[in-house]
């Protein structure tokens, strides 16, 4: 993986890095998005999220939240809400980009599958990337 000018930040034991030129905009996929800036090359890390594990119990009960749309499957029956820009990446069957979890660091890794330009969304497949769910829940756009 490559490391292209990019931001650390440590804070108690938790290491959250991700590219400078990532901002939040209107997405034509709904909502909001993560787009770039600037060109980000294949393989890079686009960002390392920390993340929040919840219980089995918090998983059921997430159905009836707002943030049913923005968790992660973990280990064991658990989720997660990834932190940063982590669970605002949206999804496209074709993507720029896909994640590795680490469950023993508590932290997604996002990277980058092929060239993104400037100004483009930066998409995740919520089916094929490392979330375990094995259907979408909505119409892709």
């Amino acid at each position: 993986m490559t490391h292209h000018n990019i931001a650390v930040s440590h804070h108690h034991n938790i290491k959250m890095l991700h590219i400078p030129s990532l901002y939040i905009a209107p997405s034509s996929r709904g909502g909001r998005g993560v787009f770039t800036s600037e060109e980000i090359e294949p393989e890079s890390i686009i960002e390392i999220s920390p993340v929040i594990v919840l219980s089995a119990a918090d998983l059921r009960l997430i159905h009836q939240t707002h943030l049913h749309d923005y968790y992660f499957l973990w280990e064991d029956g658990h989720c997660a809400i990834a932190l940063g820009y982590g669970s605002l990446y949206n999804h496209a069957s074709k993507p720029n980009a896909d994640y590795r979890m680490d469950y023993a660091d508590h932290s997604i890794t996002f990277y980058c599958t092929r060239l993104i330009k400037a100004g483009e969304e930066i998409t995740v497949n919520y089916v094929a990337g490392g979330n375990e769910r094995s259907e979408l829940w909505f119409k892709e756009n």
